[in-house]
């Protein structure tokens, strides 16, 4: 039998986020040029170039995060279920986002979407607190980030709801 190498846990949970950015990646290449570009945002829009940079950053903080829950608690156990079930729709809601305010153009349903996964963001760095203060501390970038986010989106869709 073949023992998982002791750093494989780390790096496999630092680039699970990935994996949703990278699949979403093709989607917002393919609008950004076309429908993205003829949408009004406000002058305090990020330029388009750090948006990759940026979640990238995001993506490895958070995954490590959660490496370092999952470590604490044992793996995956009766423990980590909510810390770590919280993560997993957190990632879920994330991804998704892309596929509709991207893909299907639908601006009010991507900041449903963002305001959900900002709740559920907010109820894992809650609970990864008393578990791993360090892995909680790695979520607040990604929390400011999506309050950011959160915001350009309401204005997007609020100064573009006449646009298809």
């Amino acid at each position: 039998m073949e023992v998982v190498p002791a750093w494989a846990p780390a790096v496999g949970f630092t680039l699970l986020p990935h994996a949703g950015g990278f699949l979403g990646s093709n989607i917002t290449k393919r609008e950004i040029p076309t429908w993205y570009q003829t949408l009004q945002k406000p002058s305090w829009c990020p330029p388009n170039w750090m948006f990759a940079p940026v979640w990238g950053t995001l993506y490895t903080s958070m995954g490590f995060g959660s490496y370092l829950v999952w470590k604490e608690l044992g793996g995956f156990n009766e423990k980590s279920v909510v810390p770590l079930g919280l993560y997993a729709g957190n990632l879920a809601l994330n991804w998704a986002w892309i596929p509709i305010f991207f893909g299907a153009h639908k601006m009010g349903w991507g900041l449903v979407t963002l305001l959900l996964t900002t709740g559920t963001a907010t109820a894992t760095t809650a609970s990864w607190y008393n578990i791993n203060k360090a892995a909680a501390y790695l979520m607040i970038p990604y929390l400011a980030w999506l309050t950011l986010a959160s915001a350009l989106n309401y204005r997007i869709w609020k100064d573009n709801r006449n646009k298809k």
